[in-house]
């Protein structure tokens, strides 16, 4: 969910805190893009925006990048894409970024690229139609699109402190799942497959649970994690730099719901919704 991290990206920057659930979503996105990978051997990737996890931003296709893929990220902010670049130059793995402020255009080559991802961005982009048309122009292979489940307890929680007039930035309707197959299905491309994602035994609140509980007491959210000791900080980095093997295991103690829960619950408990895309 975009909107706690809209002002308050930077904070994940001194003090790489993303918390359990960030945490946990890490992994279990990670389990969905290393399949991919292995099934159909990606050479290129890309990643626009690559803003929109409520964490440390521009990482997720890490573990592409650690497997021999090139990636290509696209940004809108330029000081963010200093941090970016900062964090792959940290785990001393190479990688392409751009900025891209609206996101009309995608300056590759058609069919450049053999899989594209889109993680709860969607709404960052101006216009969605021209956005998905340059998306199905660079990408020859796959397209991976995650949206925030529409439907969850979560989510209809955190709309209630949205309003056009405080997030600018954001167009939920850009978020719609039939609205984004329908421009794929026009462009040419099947669905795949749709399910829900990112289903632990917690709500999605869009924050660390030190956030939420301040937000519940009449307090501010601001994602400020300068009185996080760094021993304390939980984030899926030390695990990339291989100082922290067993954290995948950890994750995936809480994936009994992501397992076993039937559709019916997901639909309300689910805190995102993937596409897959095929040409």
């Amino acid at each position: 969910m975009a909107i706690p991290i809209i002002n308050g990206w930077r904070n994940y920057y001194p003090i790489a805190h993303e918390g359990l659930g960030s945490s946990y979503e890490r992994i279990i996105i990670n389990k969905l893009l290393l399949k991919l990978y292995k099934s159909n051997g990606y050479h290129s990737a890309l990643e626009s925006p690559c803003f929109g996890f409520t964490g440390i931003s521009g990482i997720n296709l890490v573990p592409l990048a650690q497997a021999g893929c090139e990636v290509y990220l696209e940004d809108h902010d330029p000081e963010r894409i200093e941090m970016i670049k900062a964090s792959w130059k940290k785990l001393k793995l190479n990688m392409e970024i751009r900025c891209n402020p609206g996101y009309r255009s995608l300056d590759y080559p058609d069919q450049a690229l053999d899989f594209a991802f889109n993680f709860s961005a969607m709404w960052f982009v101006e216009d969605l139609a021209v956005f998905i048309a340059e998306l199905c122009r660079v990408t020859r292979e796959h397209i991976l699109i995650c949206v925030p489940n529409r439907s969850g307890i979560g989510y209809k929680g955190q709309l209630k402190g949205y309003s056009p007039d405080l997030y600018p930035q954001l167009r939920p309707n850009h978020i719609d799942p039939q609205s984004i197959i329908w421009y794929m299905q026009k462009a040419g491309w099947s669905l795949w497959k749709q399910d829900y994602i990112d289903c632990p035994p917690w709500p999605d609140i869009g924050m660390n649970k030190e956030d939420y509980l301040r937000s519940l007491s009449g307090r501010e959210s601001n994602n400020d994690h300068t009185g996080i000791a760094a021993e304390k900080a939980l984030s899926i980095m030390p695990y990339y730099l291989g100082q922290d093997p067993g954290f995948a295991a950890r994750m995936l103690r809480f994936q009994a719901l992501e397992l076993l829960a039937p559709r019916c619950f997901k639909h309300i408990w689910a805190h995102h919704r993937y596409m897959l895309f095929a040409k």
